[in-house]
């Protein structure tokens, strides 16, 4: 089979790798890719968001399967135009993708079917937003209804904060046109866990739990970003927590889309806060998480290929989805000054240190080839990766592999994983 990727990130460098294992791979190719795909697929020099020219591609090419790893396009409608043109595509059409690409509209599906998340109130007039929090309970929670790279979140502890982050969010546009609508959502405490799931419109098969970092700066401090690091699977998504999502959240939101003719079709990833009184939804994203892919992917035993078809076709129930009884942990690379300003351009050494260590992954987020060389080209430059037999050893395995890689400015975080160095070890 020819198979094309869509994306130019570490998600989409993960995708390519589990690709790739598959006996049913003959060519990948990725658009537009970067240094690190380049090594298992051909790069090719278009945009994710030049719909007309992936069709033409893919034709051209007689590509049998496109995987579109970005939110972007899936929520611009690339897998509708793609489908138009008699192409197999896995991800959500435009009308389900919506589920990550409007949160307001997230919210409304879980208040209509009783699925458990934070209270919320959705605004389109800034005005009307300052009115509401002056008798709103602190802190909350502001979120831009877009898509924002993972940014359009602030929490706010004061009412001062409040209103400053009403003024960011919907009158200066610091996230463009992702804040002309805007959810303030009441701040829950908990536990965050994240979970990916495959969905082909009607079943649901759950992957392997994993937890984010989403802060720059060492103890959760500094400005959010798009994930410095993340492991899996997460110890605090025990079989119970397991159970009630089951239950009230994962095969609802399902029968939700489909129950207003949205079918979602592709991956579903739940964003959890496991609360004092339960489970509740953070949010929903509409496909693999980024780095949360580069943990859960490396450990799924099953044929990528043969899952993707099988929710393109609606024969999920047909798939036994399994995963390695064993941990992993990614810490990302990045550049220093990441996510504010950052230098690019800066020649990466060691990486061929991961060609012949096996558990061990160098995934390529933002680089590019440039001559003999392979340099920085973004924030979050690569993601290490790296698995054990429990989490300890794997995050132990990780920031190890992280060692054998240097550039100028780079910058990580050291404590990806803190809290399961207290953890005991596994029997």
């Amino acid at each position: 089979m020819n198979i094309l990727i869509v994306g130019s990130g570490g998600r989409e460098h993960a995708i390519a790798a589990s690709v790739a294992k598959s006996p049913k791979a003959d060519k990948i190719y990725c658009a537009p890719g970067n240094a690190g795909i380049g090594q298992i697929a051909e790069c090719v020099p278009i945009g994710a968001m030049e719909f007309e020219k992936i069709v033409a591609f893919a034709k051209e090419k007689e590509i049998d399967l496109t995987i579109v790893g970005m939110d972007d396009p899936l929520v611009g409608g690339l897998v509708d135009e793609m489908e138009a043109a008699g192409l197999r595509v896995f991800g959500p059409r435009k009308n389900a993708a919506i589920l990550e690409g409007s949160k307001a509209f997230s919210k409304d599906l879980m208040k209509k079917y009783h699925i458990p998340t934070a209270a919320y109130e959705n605004f389109d007039d800034p005005k009307k937003a300052l009115a509401y929090l002056e008798q709103a309970k602190m802190p909350v929670v502001l979120k831009a209804d877009g898509l924002a790279l993972g940014k359009g979140v602030l929490i706010c502890n004061t009412p001062a904060e409040a209103r400053e982050g009403v003024r960011t969010i919907m009158e200066d546009k610091k996230f463009g046109a992702a804040g002309n609508r805007m959810v303030i959502e009441e701040f829950m405490t908990g536990r965050e866990v994240s979970v990916l799931s495959f969905v082909d419109g009607k079943t649901i098969r759950i992957m392997s739990s994993a937890q984010d970092h989403k802060r720059a700066l060492d103890g959760d401090q500094g400005l959010n970003t798009g994930g410095m690091g993340t492991f899996s699977p997460s110890p605090f998504y025990t079989e119970e927590v397991d159970a009630f999502c089951r239950k009230y959240i994962y095969q609802a939101t399902v029968d939700a889309m489909a129950a207003e003719g949205r079918p979602f079709k592709g991956v579903i990833f739940f964003g959890l806060m496991l609360t004092p009184d339960g489970p509740r939804v953070l949010e929903y994203n509409a496909r693999f998480g980024d780095p949360e892919a580069q943990v859960v992917l490396p450990r799924m035993k099953n044929d990528m290929i043969e899952v993707a078809e099988a929710c393109i076709d609606g024969r999920l129930d047909q798939i036994d989805l399994q995963f390695e009884d064993n941990a992993a942990v990614c810490v990302v690379l990045a550049s220093q000054g990441y996510p504010v300003s950052y230098e690019k351009g800066f020649a990466i050494d060691g990486l061929e240190r991961f060609e012949e260590a096996e558990g061990y992954y160098c995934f390529h987020a933002g680089t590019k080839q440039d001559g003999e060389r392979i340099v920085t080209n973004g924030g979050r430059v690569l993601g290490i990766t790296a698995k054990g037999a429990d989490l300890k050893e794997a995050r132990a395995n990780a920031y190890k592999a992280a060692e054998w890689v240097s550039f100028d400015n780079k910058y990580m975080r050291s404590d990806i994983g803190k809290a399961i160095d207290e953890m005991p070890a596994r029997e």
